[in-house]
């Protein structure tokens, strides 16, 4: 029997939902400047948590070197842990477990913040324009002990995230970060142990979470989740593929992870760059991992049929992101048959109503399809700007 989008739905450790639906992680660009959650980004979560079954907050880089946007908030001391507190306390507010998403930005790092020498990745491989970053960073080549030390630091923020009462921790190898870089045969081209064939260049995600998982059997009392998060494919010439990423996931069940999240340009459309199999990526990799694990996508799902049909794919769970930005009520009008009340696009008007952080603001309105703005009435633009 296919899943229903509002049944409960329990993980295999025993941690229970009581939807499928999941908010995607979303950077807000709105972080205090030394690093901690800003009452905007606090005020963000308590709007949006209402009515999930579960929430992943936005990244949050496990070293200095790691911020991948300005105004992200940090885990990578333990001065930051009571910052991390209070997020998970919004987080949590609405009556949903909370996973905090973990990475380092790798040669996506955020140069007006670090230092060109401590922009690091798996290789010298320049970086190419994207969605996260600006083309012309080349970044140098971490060293055996510089990976050990990030390894270790994803477990440090780890073991923060349980103390500040997480649910859990994402680790976040998708969308060109540090631990894709690793995995990527186009962005590794090192020749040592960390590099060279697929099962050398999967060794420093799957050390990540095993020294995530030797953390967590050590510091979480109650149930707490390992989830991690993949990019299947990179659009470059000689990037990830498809087949490569199913290795990854073949090994990261095998290591122990609780679930994969796919994070795809659309959960109902997006297909293999290949072009060997009609199928979305989203089927082919819940047919992958064949009810192993869960599998969560996040990717253009904006209405609840669009969330239905995600999880007649085979989905586990659904990611809603630009739905819940724009409608922080999203399940309760989707609950309640008032999709037709679901908007599609945001307005300068209703932004102080719907809490959207100053910053996440400017950045929508700078932004090329990223999210579609209404225009207001000429009374509403002065409410806007009053």
């Amino acid at each position: 029997m296919k899943a229903q989008l509002f049944e409960p739905f329990t993980f295999p450790n025993g941690l229970t939902l009581r939807n499928h639906i999941v908010m995607a992680p979303m950077t807000t660009w709105s972080g205090n400047d030394d690093g901690t959650v800003s009452d905007e980004e606090i005020a963000y979560y308590r709007r949006r948590t209402q009515g999930v079954g579960l929430v992943l907050t936005g990244c949050t880089h496990v070293t200095a070197n790691g911020i991948g946007f300005t105004g992200e908030f940090a885990s990578y001391h333990d001065k930051f842990t009571p910052s991390l507190r209070r997020l998970a306390d919004a987080a949590k507010s609405g009556g949903a477990p909370a996973v905090l998403q973990i990475f380092h930005a790798g040669n996506k790092a955020e140069a007006s913040l670090v230092a060109a020498e401590d922009i690091v990745s798996a290789s010298s491989v320049p970086v190419a324009a994207g969605p996260f970053n600006a083309a012309g960073v080349t970044p140098r080549p971490l060293s055996h002990d510089e990976i050990l030390d990030v390894i270790s630091a994803f477990g440090a923020a780890t073991r923060r995230a349980i103390e500040a009462g997480f649910d859990g921790i994402e680790l976040h190898g998708a969308h060109g970060f540090l631990l894709q870089n690793f995995f990527s045969p186009l962005y590794n081209q090192r020749d040592d142990e960390w590099g060279g064939s697929a099962e050398n260049r999967m060794r420093f995600p799957i050390a990540v979470v095993v020294e995530v998982k030797r953390v967590i059997g050590k510091y979480a009392k109650r149930p707490f989740l390992l989830g991690y998060r993949i990019s299947p494919e990179e659009p470059e010439d000689g990037g990830l593929r498809i087949d490569a990423a199913y290795e990854l996931i073949d090994r990261l069940i095998e290591t122990g992870v609780d679930y994969v999240h796919a994070s795809l340009s659309n959960v109902l459309e997006a297909k293999s760059l290949g072009g060997h199999d009609d199928r979305t990526i989203a089927e082919l990799i819940a047919t992958r991992v064949a009810g192993q694990v869960p599998v969560i996508a996040a990717g253009q799902i904006r209405t609840p049929d669009q969330a239905r049909r995600a999880l007649d794919l085979g989905l586990s769970l659904v990611a809603v992101g630009q739905g819940l930005v724009i409608n922080p009520n999203w399940v309760e009008l989707s609950k309640s048959g008032h999709e037709n009340r679901i908007e599609d696009e945001v307005k300068a008007s209703k932004v102080p109503q719907i809490e959207i952080p100053g910053k996440l603001w400017a950045v929508i309105q700078a932004a090329t399809g990223w999210f579609k703005i209404k225009e207001d009435r000429p009374e509403e633009q002065q409410k806007a700007t009053a």
